[in-house]
């Protein structure tokens, strides 16, 4: 984080932390780090992902660094298919438009919380789409 001296500006006021930019695989781990450790005790997704799901976090969160690393940089490190995962899941215990707007303010006020910049507005915007893209995609399923 940079801090800005208020004695550089003139203005007592205008101390202010600013956060970095996600600009690399370390940063992408960090937001996904801190994501994931939010859905682990959450209430509503805690659940989904360690009761039915039963996702293996050693091998789950790897896979999560590649898929925002490349939604991100653009690296082709992500070799799956979400939708896929997600229509699988959504046989095993329906997913709620609920399940995935919660998914999503977890994912904004985490990544808010670390970071901001363009990458990590660009993240969010594409969190947005791709929850959206699930969404429809389960409703046309019923």
């Amino acid at each position: 984080m940079i801090f800005i001296n208020s004695q550089l500006t003139g203005n007592a006021n205008f101390e202010k932390k600013m956060k970095k930019d996600i600009s690399n695989r370390d940063d992408v781990m960090v937001l996904v780090n801190s994501f994931y450790n939010h859905v682990k005790r959450d209430k509503l997704l805690a659940p989904i992902f360690n009761d039915i799901a039963k996702v293996n976090w050693n091998s789950h969160l790897p896979k999560m660094y590649d898929f925002w690393e490349n939604v991100i940089f653009h690296t082709g490190s992500y070799h799956g298919n979400t939708l896929k995962v997600h229509l699988n899941l959504n046989e095993l215990m329906p997913l709620s438009e609920d399940h995935f707007e919660h998914w999503l303010l977890l994912f904004k006020i985490t990544a808010k919380e670390l970071f901001e910049g363009p990458n990590t507005q660009m993240a969010i915007n594409k969190a947005e789409s791709i929850a959206t893209v699930i969404k429809i995609k389960l409703i046309q399923r019923k």
